[in-house]
């Protein structure tokens, strides 16, 4: 473990400059020429590990990349993404910066370090000639905004593999992942019955009105001691101020801990009947994400995780988060899943995002000697 470290330390610039070759090509989820740009950078370097690099080609979105390593026994798949949330031009205003501790960028943090943390780690695996299981790395193009196009490709490679490495960001202090909510979103969709609202208001029936009976039902299904959180973000409907509204909708995003959770809540969604004569209710909409649990099989990977940590003279912690991740679709499958093996740092999605520099080979280390324990089984 101490050669794993010990050669992380002394390519710390190697690992520096490919984040920052990341992050300088823009990727964000929607433009699909930029993310292809960016892809082909990231190819480019993991060809130079001797890995073979399969572009897999998508019509409405970045081309995702996968990448086979070979190893003895079953394979792991490490898992992560590349396109951003930031787009093109963002690094004018919030330009890559440097300095003795940190490097902030767009990108930088979620999750562009993640993909150098798990290059480097096979880079270390290599150099010290120690033993490890075959990898499949596939960064995939969509995950900001659903993962629409490579869902079906993760789940595919994960049914092969005895454990699925996620390298999003780390919990706040370098904590793991060994526990996702499920996410869903549902649209709440009410018909009623258009009326002059000062001359026949009675021959009306709004929907407006019916909407807000609805909301103050759908918040009785928020249970935050269970963990299960339910908002109503964003409310729609009416034409003019003087006409009773024909129509209202509103975006519902739930959060469940439990698959039994999220059936549950959907179910109860499902459910709502209308309160006013003339309305009618349509619900759509379901979980995209279904949750990553902490079974027994996440925790047996958890604690090799923190032995290694251990080893290299780190405490490992683990934690729990109500966003989702690809991880979320394999651990479904019941594949162990470890998530968050990405950096530490801050600012997802924020205009401070950045890594912490004297986190990255500690993290890479931890991940090549995750991967050599793995091989000798779970």
């Amino acid at each position: 473990m101490n050669d794993l470290l010990r050669y992380c330390e002394s390519h710390l610039d190697d690992m520096l400059a490919f984040v920052e070759a990341l992050v300088r090509v823009e990727s964000p989820s929607t433009d699909k020429a930029a993310v292809d740009r960016c892809g082909a950078t990231l190819a480019e370097h993991l060809r130079v590990l001797g890995a073979a690099v399969d572009v897999i080609p998508v019509e409405s979105r970045g081309n995702h990349i996968r990448a086979r390593i070979g190893g003895d026994g079953r394979p792991v798949l490490i898992l992560g993404h590349f396109d951003t949330v930031w787009p093109v031009g963002t690094i004018e205003q919030m330009p890559l910066r440097r300095d003795a501790t940190r490097l902030a960028g767009p990108g930088t943090f979620d999750m562009k370090a993640g993909i150098g943390i798990a290059w480097m780690a096979m880079r270390a695996l290599h150099a010290t000639d120690t033993p490890h299981p075959p990898v499949v790395m596939l960064w995939t193009t969509d995950e900001e905004i659903g993962s629409g196009t490579s869902r079906a490709i993760i789940e595919n490679e994960a049914r092969h593999a005895a454990a699925v490495f996620v390298l999003e960001p780390a919990l706040p202090g370098g904590a793991l992942k060994t526990a996702r909510k499920g996410c869903g979103e549902f649209e709440l969709t009410i018909a009623g019955v258009a009326a002059h609202a000062g001359v026949d208001p009675g021959k009306g029936a709004s929907a407006i009105h019916e909407l807000a009976d609805q909301i103050t039902t759908i918040e009785t299904l928020q249970d935050l001691d269970r963990g299960i959180s339910v908002n109503v973000g964003v409310v729609l409907g009416g034409s003019r101020p003087n006409v009773v509204a024909a129509e209202a909708r509103a975006l519902i995003d739930v959060r469940a801990p439990t698959k039994a959770d999220a059936e549950d809540v959907e179910a109860a969604l499902r459910r709502l009947q209308p309160r006013r004569r003339g309305t009618r209710l349509t619900i759509s909409g379901g979980f995209e994400r279904p949750p990553l649990e902490r079974t027994a099989a996440v925790g047996r990977l958890f604690s090799m995780a923190r032995d290694v940590a251990s080893s290299l003279g780190r405490e490992l912690s683990e934690g729990s988060t109500g966003g989702g991740s690809d991880g979320n679709f394999t651990a479904a499958l019941g594949v162990p899943t470890l998530d968050g093996l990405g950096p530490i740092g801050d600012g997802a999605h924020a205009t401070h995002e950045h890594i912490e520099i004297g986190a990255l080979a500690w993290r890479a280390a931890l991940v090549a000697g995750l991967l050599r324990e793995v091989g000798f089984g779970l």
